[in-house]
């Protein structure tokens, strides 16, 4: 009669393992974009974009932050525009863009550890390096690890 119950038993732990160590494992490393280099190095040069025809502050210089996850493969998954300054209709041409990025795991991520982090899309940026850096800060996250 024991023996009945020990692949029942055996399974209901592995249940109860999976509840509590899935979440744990699901989480990635939260990366800030100037060290994403340490793990994953982007491979294509160039990207394709779908930019709107006409919409809201599309010709005004503004940024938008795109968060995703280098995946396992190197490639973005759950891709999320979440920040465009000034208010405008970008925000799907940067999401765009980001979810045409490839990486290549770096010689320290052999691997392939996914990874979390965020890649700020300038629009229309000024050419003065202290202007363009002025842009880009507006759309700085916190909370990702230098």
């Amino acid at each position: 009669m024991k023996s009945m119950f020990r692949p029942l038993r055996q399974a209901l732990l592995l249940a109860l393992a999976l509840v509590f160590v899935a979440p744990v494992l699901a989480q990635s490393r939260k990366v800030d974009q100037k060290d994403l280099y340490r793990y994953w190095i982007l491979l294509n040069t160039q990207v394709q974009m779908d930019a709107p025809n006409s919409g809201l502050n599309l010709y005004n210089p503004g940024c938008a932050a795109v968060t995703y996850t280098v995946g396992s493969d190197g490639v973005p998954l759950d891709v999320r525009v979440v920040k465009v300054v000034p208010k405008s209709d970008l925000g799907p041409a940067a999401l765009s863009a980001v979810s045409h990025f490839r990486y290549g795991p770096s010689l320290s991520n052999r691997i392939g550890e996914p990874v979390a982090t965020y890649y700020v899309v300038p629009f229309n940026a000024p050419k003065d390096p202290a202007q363009r850096q002025q842009l880009m800060d507006a759309c700085k996250l916190p909370g990702y690890a230098p």
